[in-house]
């Protein structure tokens, strides 16, 4: 009888694991949603770079007792033009939107904001992406509802549309206001 080699196996094994990580990740309750090791904690530390002319933000500004937005975007971001208005019109309604420019040219981001428009109550930069790292995130656009404590009730991966605001952003700042 003829002796089988032991690698002989590993592709039946490798297949075997690869179908069970798949069953699993299209049976999540949500198989679009990235998961959050942040949301129900407390928000990282800011350390930013000052935006010059612009309104910083600090640690104790995302504990003041208001629930906001916390926005990460860039300039050479597609999708941040995209939500753009849609941050506007949330500004303009009242919530405060607070803004990280995520690995940006400085150049580049206040050209952005001249031509787009700002609505951000405070803004900052992360120019080597220290403090996204912090936060989780994966790229740009990513927006958290922070309620008054400083406590991340919501992380949302992508542009926020206005499908989003109603089925995601809105029910995340009602949790965060009854909190």
């Amino acid at each position: 009888m003829a002796k089988i080699s032991p690698l002989m196996l590993a592709p039946p094994l490798i297949f075997g694991a690869f179908a069970v990580m798949a069953g699993i990740g299209m049976f999540r309750d949500d198989p679009d949603a990235l998961p959050s090791a942040r949301q129900g904690q407390p928000s990282p530390p800011v350390v930013l770079t000052e935006f010059p002319g612009k309104t910083a933000f600090t640690d104790e500004t995302l504990r003041d007792g208001e629930v906001k937005l916390v926005n990460y975007w860039a300039s050479w971001c597609a999708p941040c033009r995209v939500e753009h208005p849609n941050l506007e019109a949330l500004s303009k309604e009242g919530i405060p939107v607070y803004g990280i420019n995520y690995k940006d040219k400085l150049d580049n981001a206040e050209a952005f904001l001249n031509e787009l428009g700002d609505p951000y109550e405070g803004i900052g930069r992360d120019e080597k992406g220290r403090m996204a790292l912090d936060w989780g995130v994966y790229g740009v656009p990513e927006t958290y509802v922070v309620d008054g404590d400083g406590k991340i009730i919501l992380r949302f991966a992508g542009p926020v549309t206005q499908r989003v605001i109603e089925s995601t952003i809105r029910p995340a700042l009602e949790e965060a206001k009854s909190d």
